[in-house]
């Protein structure tokens, strides 16, 4: 048991540095953001699964040769009693980890509710219908696009960027926020931001936010692409940017903008189908592994 313990301890260090740094700076997720993506959730996951399981198996040592058996015999006021002070720090280091986790889950999602509600009842008063379903016009300066999910969405355009773009690149715009609601990114992102805010310390965590958050553009820029071409998205992008928020359809940073407009106007050519197959693999591998070593015997 203490060599599994170690063993987790090991995993999750490298799950919390050098993993996510080293996939945060590779090339090939622009290539495929969805498989990018699944090794973002994999790497959190199993992060999240290594922390909690280092110092719980580690706990549990004494008790059983077995995380279930020790967990079965921790049930007993008896095994309780008999922790050392080692083992009882352990164990509560691992329910601390687990509910810094779950409070900041669940923290992330009320607050993400209570500021899109927010959003809706203060629009619903200033917007004006646009010219296709979901689609409102607001009144501003700057020229902006963003998007609510609900009942029913909204997609919110400025009257700057309708007075600025033709009407394939709005097209463009609105095929991109239409992206970012049918694919629930706002439910994608939900976990990164909970695991930046549950540990801004590790740095694998703002890795992992940053990266996620770029993949799910790239995401929806290729699917907005199904609805336009890949040019008109390209000349949307760059005449309109500016400095925006995170919910814009645009960039709060020039740099990723323009990689956005480069990707678009020279594509690269996606990974092999054996390529994907082998990431995709290895990212069940990583949330396989802290499971099967948790349930094995010591």
């Amino acid at each position: 048991m203490i060599t599994l313990a170690l063993i987790l301890a090991l995993l999750a260090s490298l799950l919390t540095w050098p993993i996510p740094a080293a996939l945060a700076k590779a090339t090939w997720p622009a290539r495929d953001p969805l498989v990018a993506l699944l090794c973002w959730q994999a790497i959190g996951l199993a992060g999240g699964l290594s922390l909690i399981g280092a110092p719980l198996v580690y706990a549990l040592a004494s008790t059983g040769s077995s995380v279930m058996s020790g967990g079965t015999a921790l049930m007993g006021w008896e095994s309780r009693a008999g922790l050392g002070w080692d083992h009882a720090a352990a164990l509560a280091v691992a329910v601390a980890i687990a509910a810094r986790l779950l409070w900041s889950l669940g923290k992330g999602a009320v607050r993400v509710w209570r500021m899109r509600s927010r959003q809706r009842a203060m629009l619903q008063v200033v917007v004006k219908p646009g010219s296709s379903p979901c689609v409102h016009v607001i009144d501003v300066v700057d020229a902006i696009a963003f998007s609510i999910p609900g009942a029913p969405p909204m997609i919110v355009l400025s009257q700057a960027m309708l007075n600025q773009l033709d009407d394939r690149e709005l097209a463009a715009v609105v095929a991109h926020e239409r992206a970012h609601l049918s694919r629930r990114h706002h439910l994608l992102m939900l976990p990164f931001v909970s695991w930046r805010e549950a540990f801004p310390w590790l740095p694998g965590t703002t890795s992992a936010y940053d990266s996620a958050h770029n993949l799910v553009e790239l995401q929806a820029d290729d699917a907005a692409c199904n609805a336009v071409d890949r040019l008109t998205l390209a000349r949307a992008l760059a005449r309109t940017c500016v400095e925006g928020t995170r919910d814009t359809v645009l960039t709060i940073d020039r740099e990723v903008t323009v990689a956005r407009v480069r990707r678009l106007v020279a594509p690269q050519s996606p990974l092999h189908s054996a390529v994907r197959v082998l990431i995709v693999a290895a990212a069940a591998a990583l949330v396989v592994g802290p499971t099967a070593l948790l349930l094995s015997t010591g």
